[in-house]
């Protein structure tokens, strides 16, 4: 199974991965797939709207790095029992309006939501690339 040879708590490029693969993967193993294509994003704003509408954030969402934290973390915890998630942030942006600081600063939510679930014992596997 493709999820057994990468660490359960992780954010990492997605390099030797498919989307459809993770995805069947996922399944497989009855967890969580959140997938944004951000294709289409420039800028903070953008990528943290892209976010929160293919994951489906509730309408209150701040469009800010610690709301997307919380809705990663406490807001989901809060639902009960999670099996699981691999999380799939497809072309972030590559430009001055997201640069690498900017990106660095929202892989770092991510990790810190793989950190949040580890220490629950529950994988959260995150795989991004860039357009």
């Amino acid at each position: 199974m493709l999820l057994q040879t990468v660490r359960p708590n992780i954010v990492q490029s997605i390099r030797a991965y498919r989307v459809d693969e993770l995805m069947d993967a996922a399944q497989a193993a009855g967890q969580h797939f959140l997938y944004a294509n951000l294709a289409n994003a420039q800028s903070k704003p953008d990528v943290l709207e892209a976010i929160a509408t293919s994951f489906t954030f509730p309408a209150h969402f701040g469009k800010n790095l610690d709301a997307l934290y919380d809705c990663m973390t406490d807001l989901v915890h809060k639902s009960g029992q999670q099996p699981g998630f691999v999380v799939v942030l497809e072309q972030l942006p590559d430009n001055p309006r997201f640069d690498r600081e900017v990106r660095e600063q929202l892989l770092d939510v991510f990790r810190d939501a793989a950190d949040y679930w580890g220490e629950r014992r529950i994988p959260f596997r995150c795989f991004y690339s860039f357009q």
